[in-house]
């Protein structure tokens, strides 16, 4: 039996919980059940898994030249707390609950196919690092009670099914909307931040235009390229903050800023001080290109060979991708969001600190800058599409508000690893974590039965709104077309398809074009 426990952490560890190695075996399969050629299937299969490697080396650049400016943050603000980070949380778990986790992972990835075939809800969730994450979590909260293993892989091998066809189906009206397509759904669990952007946008942007038409003066007009503008807005940040902490914490410590967390040098005077901030600017603008570059790379491979399985084991089914899938529709969005769930994740810290902290006992959770960025921009662009740019605004304020109080409530039913500093950061880890975790103080029996109704509340409320919702058409953006100018969108002729015209913002020059419908 020892040997099958080895093979199930080996697969789970090493090739499921590695999004990359996951997407191409998905697009070979996909490849065969279309009877490509072996070198059509090996090459497709190939570039899909280098597209996912481009998009964690745009994420490892973004981590890194995000380190520095977490420090100079919290040098000028003087916080500290809790930073939601979630693979540190993960790794930790592992140590105590791996073999849990691998059993519970497999488990639910088979629940998750067969809810994908037999009932409304066809997606396919292929994030394989959040399939891990979400596992981990359900294993730490299920096992805080003193369950036995055979109740925690089977309980929260259900649970995890279903929230790998769940959110999916509760984002798919305002996805669609993004994607002006109904061919790629999006599997993240920073979900419910994305919802509650699209709503906000939806209410407070009717009017208001999108973040891609902004109006620049014609010296202005080198913007219009996202990776400039991305690149020279994060500069003026990292010079802003700079000068702060130069200021308020004298040059020692200044100087070390760039020294932690990314292996850099201590700046060696002022001039060198600067420049290196003006360095990791620039370089957040290349990871950002990376990322968007390995996001059309994976589009172009991954569809369309999942058609060709969705054909022969789930019919109909739409593949579920991580959040930078929606980054090239809105570019600007993405860096607004940023802003503006960071911006959210402050004002959260100070509720936190004057208010909820005295008066509940919740933790200080501090912004961590590399959540903000993805789920931020993401909700940026979700806020976007159904409410220009004030929509992209509040809806990723709202997003950050949502990643700073939620994992404060998840700590409370975590257990002993409520103290380790950090945590999930992500929305969805927050509000299923604290609702499976408190479900379960029931305890014995009574909590599994609670814990399995509460699953099975969330399932049958995405099958309402999979068959209410998404499959009658509704478009959360229709009053805003009403009024402003309709759109539409033709995919490039070397992509070889078109989409119908439909009303949304048009994704700007170089985003993936939607592939065809099934």
């Amino acid at each position: 039996m020892g040997w099958f426990v080895t093979l199930a952490t080996f697969l789970v560890n090493e090739i499921l919980s590695e999004p990359a190695y996951l997407i191409g075996i998905i697009t070979a399969v996909g490849l065969i059940a279309m009877k490509k050629s072996t070198g059509q299937i090996i090459g497709g299969a190939i570039k899909a898994t280098l597209g996912f490697l481009l998009i964690g080396a745009g994420a490892g650049l973004v981590t890194d030249s995000l380190a520095p400016l977490g420090t100079m943050i919290q040098g000028v603000t003087g916080a500290h707390g809790v930073i939601p980070t979630n693979e540190a949380i993960v790794g930790i778990a592992q140590d105590q609950f791996g073999s849990r986790v691998a059993w519970l992972m497999i488990l639910g990835f088979v629940v998750s196919l067969l809810l994908a075939r037999f009932t409304p809800l066809r997606y396919v969730f292929l994030t394989g690092h959040h399939m891990l994450f979400m596992a981990t979590l359900l294993t730490v909260v299920l096992a805080n009670g003193g369950r036995s293993t055979i109740a925690v892989v089977a309980v929260g091998g259900v649970l995890l099914g279903i929230m790998l066809v769940a959110m999916p189906a509760f984002a798919h009206p305002w996805t669609k909307r993004v994607t002006g397509s109904d061919t790629v759904a999006i599997g993240h669990f920073g979900t419910a931040g994305y919802i509650v952007a699209g709503a906000a946008g939806k209410v407070v942007g009717k009017r208001s235009r999108s973040t891609e038409e902004m109006k620049l003066p014609e010296g202005l007009r080198f913007l219009r390229d996202s990776m400039v503008a991305t690149a020279l807005s994060m500069l003026l940040i990292y010079l802003v903050m700079a000068v702060l902490l130069l200021v308020k914490e004298g040059q020692k410590a200044a100087f070390k800023a760039f020294a932690t967390g990314t292996g850099g040098a201590v700046a060696t005077g002022t001039g060198n001080y600067l420049m290196q901030s003006v360095m990791q600017g620039l370089q957040f603008g290349i990871a950002v290109a990376v990322i968007l570059f390995g996001v059309r790379t994976i589009l172009g491979e991954l569809v369309p060979a999942f058609q060709g399985i969705a054909r022969k084991v789930v019919p109909g089914a739409l593949p579920a991708l991580d959040a930078p899938i929606v980054f090239p529709y809105a570019q600007n969005a993405v860096l607004i969001g940023f802003i503006s769930s960071f911006t959210g994740g402050l004002i959260g810290l100070a509720l936190l600190t004057w208010i909820f902290n005295p008066a509940f006992g919740l933790a200080l959770v501090l912004p961590g800058l590399v959540p903000h960025f993805f789920t931020g921009g993401a909700a940026g662009v979700y806020g976007n599409a159904t409410g220009g740019r004030r929509g992209a605004v509040v809806g990723a304020f709202l997003n950050g508000l949502l990643i700073t109080f939620l994992p404060a409530l998840l700590l409370k039913v975590l257990g002993a690893f409520g103290d380790q500093n950090t945590t999930f950061g992500d929305a969805d880890f927050g509000w299923f974590g604290a609702l499976i975790g408190n479900a379960g103080k029931a305890g014995g029996a009574a909590g599994l039965v609670v814990i399995v109704l509460l699953g099975l509340a969330v399932l049958g409320a995405a099958i309402l709104v999979q068959k209410r919702v998404v499959d009658t058409g509704w478009d959360p953006g229709a009053a805003r077309d009403a009024l402003m100018p309709r759109e539409s969108v033709v995919a490039p002729a070397e992509a070889g398809a078109t989409t119908a015209v439909y009303a949304k913002i048009p994704p700007p020059a170089g985003a993936p074009a939607p592939p065809p419908a099934p």
